[in-house]
């Protein structure tokens, strides 16, 4: 199970990474709900939810890197979570490129065989020192 719950996540990075809204909402199910560090902060259903990743992809002028990293995922009948790290870099629309780590947790489940998200939780680390937002080193 654990191994088809990996395949979902790999394929939401690698259609993240190309753009590809159409593929990416084909792993959430109708009544996703997703915590963002964004606002409104909280995205109920896939319209919701495809309308913050447009505006997620329209952010980048070209492709967004993803690395995964830190993954654990666990599998309890029709029911899953996992948890990770995801380095987010490339170059923004004004030309900057940017890099920075995001935290996120999700919850899936198993519907007529076919694993979707259902929940998901992004959050974004602080430096204590400065309570700003702790950023990768751009390469």
């Amino acid at each position: 199970m654990s191994v088809e719950v990996e395949a979902v996540l790999r394929g939401r990075i690698e259609a993240s990474r190309a753009k590809d809204l159409g593929r990416l909402m084909s792993y959430f199910a109708p009544g996703i709900v997703y915590y963002d560090v964004v606002p409104p902060l909280r995205f109920v259903g896939t319209e919701a939810v495809a309308k913050n990743f447009q505006r997620w992809f329209d952010g980048y002028d070209g492709p967004i890197s993803l690395e995964t990293k830190d993954l654990t995922v666990a599998v309890d009948g029709d029911v899953a979570w996992a948890h990770m790290l995801h380095l987010d870099s490339g170059t923004r629309t004004d030309g900057m490129r940017s890099a920075m780590w995001v935290r996120s947790t999700v919850c899936l489940r198993r519907v007529e065989g076919t694993w979707l998200v259902t929940h998901e939780h992004i959050s974004m680390p602080i430096d204590p020192a400065t309570m700003g937002v702790w950023l990768a080193p751009v390469e």
